[in-house]
C-alpha cells in the first residue's frame, strides 16, 4: 500500500491509550516503515499518507479492548480500514483478548509488507 520511501503521518489520537500507539509504532518499525507521529492540528502537507486509530476499552469484570480502528488515507483519499469490534459481546468471553497481538493484526491486514 505505501509507496517505497515514503512516510507514513500517523496522527496522534491523544484520546487513546499510549499504549495503542507504542504498539503501532512497534508494528510499523517491525516492518520497517518510515513514519512520524504528528499533531491532528498540524498535519504537514507534506504527509502523502497518513494514518488515524481511534481505541475504546471497557469494563466487565476486567478491563478490555471493546472496539480499535485504524485507517490509512493517501492525499486524503481512504485507502483502508481495519477494525475489531466486541462491543457486543457482554456475555462472551472472547472479548478479553491481548490488545497488543490484535493491534498488530489490524497493522497487517492495511500494510502487507
Amino acid at each position: 500500500m505505501l509507496a517505497n520511501g515514503a512516510d507514513l503521518c500517523v496522527v496522534r489520537n491523544p484520546e487513546v491509550r499510549q499504549g495503542f500507539l507504542d504498539q503501532y509504532e512497534a508494528v510499523l518499525r517491525s516492518k520497517n516503515i518510515s513514519y512520524r507521529i504528528v499533531s491532528e492540528q498540524a498535519v504537514p502537507q507534506s504527509c502523502q499518507w497518513t494514518s488515524t486509530y481511534e481505541a475504546h476499552w471497557r469494563w466487565d469484570l476486567a478491563l478490555y479492548m471493546a472496539y480499535a480502528e485504524i485507517k490509512v488515507f493517501q492525499n486524503g483519499s481512504l485507502e483502508g480500514v481495519a477494525k475489531y469490534d466486541a462491543t457486543r459481546g457482554s456475555g462472551n468471553f472472547s472479548k478479553f483478548i491481548d490488545a497488543e497481538p490484535k493491534i498488530r493484526e489490524l497493522v497487517n491486514q492495511l500494510i502487507n509488507i
